[in-house]
């Protein structure tokens, strides 16, 4: 049984957008984390595509490193050929398969370790 509410007031929508856009903000370069991550750090863990959504749409987004953001197995958005060549600026490795090296450049909240 989940120990969480699914939908969101849109107070608490203004909220998740507020947190989602203030977490994206402190991902260190060089590194990335995952939309599942920020859902949960936001405190609403099985909003993870709300994330993405965020990121998408958002006007602000466009002056965060939303680039450093890839799903839990190191995925790239796709459609975004662009974010892997702005990961690899920094020095971010990707796999043969394609996907980033999570466990070599996950970032994850000193709160959630």
């Amino acid at each position: 049984m989940k120990d969480y509410a699914d939908s969101m007031s849109p107070e608490q929508a203004r909220l998740f957008h507020d947190d989602v856009l203030n977490i994206v903000s402190q991902i260190p370069r060089g590194q990335v984390t995952t939309y599942g991550i920020i859902a949960a750090w936001a405190g609403w863990p099985s909003h993870s595509r709300m994330v993405g959504r965020v990121l998408r749409y958002s006007p602000e987004a466009a002056t965060l490193p939303c680039h450093r953001v890839v799903n839990k197995e190191g995925r790239t958005a796709p459609g975004w050929s662009l974010q892997r060549t702005l990961l690899e600026a920094e020095g971010v490795m990707f796999k043969a398969n394609g996907h980033v090296d999570m466990q070599q450049y996950l970032w994850e909240p000193e709160e959630m370790k």
